[in-house]
């Protein structure tokens, strides 16, 4: 269950805005990319210290800074520092089990949400979570590990794709979220395929490990729910252009999101019901197994209760039955059981019980 739920043991009798890292062990670098653009120019460079980040918040060019890994306090703390981040704001960035949200203030907007990853070695769905801060002419993104979700942005930037070299900050944090929203459409194809496989294997022969699968898609799907449910709010918060930093020429992209989220919120509402419904298909499916198994053994019975009958009439120690001195009866009985069985056999076929 820790994907559901992340452990919270170490923030127990900290004080509010206490930095302390809450999720996912990992030892690894912190790595922090800077990309700066405007129509006519642009810049992409790693760097190594987070004091590289800070000359380029006052540039008049759009800058975007995105940071992989929140494990370190101290990088958290300098850039919050710099960017002039409220230390709730810095809590929930190295807090890995946020619910979706969106939070207003005078001279940025902090967003967390949610995004998954299909890992095709282990068959599972990973989830990381992203928190944004949109500035005026900035975007800082926050990632547990690194991904190539963003990278089609990325892309976009360095040729100079559609018109968000020509926008500003407001626009690449849509684009961003857009590109986390499409990716809940690739996640959602592959459970897609993965019930297909589950409901035609129901269908021909459920097996013991046919349940287990199901309660993991089952818990697949609550993942998903769970962390794409509230992002409805949050992109409908950011299209009503409640903040000067959201331009009105890109609410109307926002809104489009928003569509695109409540498509996502109907397949998993819909999926949800077709895993549950899937529990009553395995039961179903178990049940009749168990009855044609019954069924073939009831037949076999009540074929031979006439035949037990007859061998164990003849089977009694009688001094006087006279169809023991008899020469042809022991064919006969035999005859006349093979009859008894063969006509039980016909009848059964007839009334379609085979």
């Amino acid at each position: 269950m820790s994907r559901l739920f992340k452990k919270v043991s170490k923030k127990v009798g900290l004080p509010p805005g206490a930095l302390v890292h809450v999720g996912d062990e990992k030892t690894e670098e912190i790595r922090i990319t800077i990309i700066t653009y405007d129509e006519g120019q642009f810049q992409e460079k790693e760097v190594k210290t987070v004091e590289e980040c800070f000359p380029v918040k006052d540039k008049p060019i759009v800058t975007w800074i995105n940071i992989d890994g929140i494990h370190q306090v101290d990088i958290i703390e300098k850039m919050g520092k710099h960017f002039d981040l409220h230390p709730l704001i810095l809590e929930d960035i190295m807090h890995a089990g946020q619910r979706p949200k969106v939070q207003v203030f005078n001279h940025f907007i902090y967003v967390v949400l949610k995004m998954f990853m299909f890992d095709e070695s282990e068959n599972e769905i990973q989830a990381d979570q992203v928190s944004l801060i949109i500035g005026s002419n900035f975007v800082v993104s926050f990632q547990e590990k690194q991904c190539e979700i963003f990278e089609h942005v990325k892309e976009m930037i360095r040729k100079s794709n559609g018109r968000i070299r020509k926008m500003g900050a407001d626009y690449l944090a849509y684009a961003l979220l857009d590109a986390i929203v499409d990716q809940y459409f690739v996640i959602l194809e592959k459970i897609g395929e993965m019930i297909e496989l589950i409901e035609e294997e129901l269908v021909t022969k459920p097996e013991p490990n046919t349940l287990q699968t199901i309660h993991n898609m089952k818990r697949e799907i609550i993942l998903l729910r769970k962390s794409i449910w509230p992002l409805r709010e949050v992109i409908n918060s950011l299209g009503r252009g409640e903040s000067p930093l959201i331009q009105e020429s890109t609410t109307i992209y926002l809104r489009d999101v928003y569509d695109h989220t409540i498509q996502v919120i109907d397949t998993i509402e819909t999926f949800r019901d077709m895993v549950s419904g899937m529990l009553d298909i395995y039961l179903s499916s178990v049940s009749n197994k168990m009855n044609e198994v019954m069924k073939v053994l009831t037949i076999i019975a009540t074929i031979f209760i006439p035949l037990t009958f007859i061998a164990g009439i003849y089977g009694m120690n009688f001094e006087y039955m006279p169809e023991l001195g008899w020469e042809w009866s022991y064919p006969l009985v035999w005859i006349i059981m093979i009859g008894i069985g063969f006509s039980m056999l016909l009848y059964f076929k007839k009334k379609q019980w085979l």
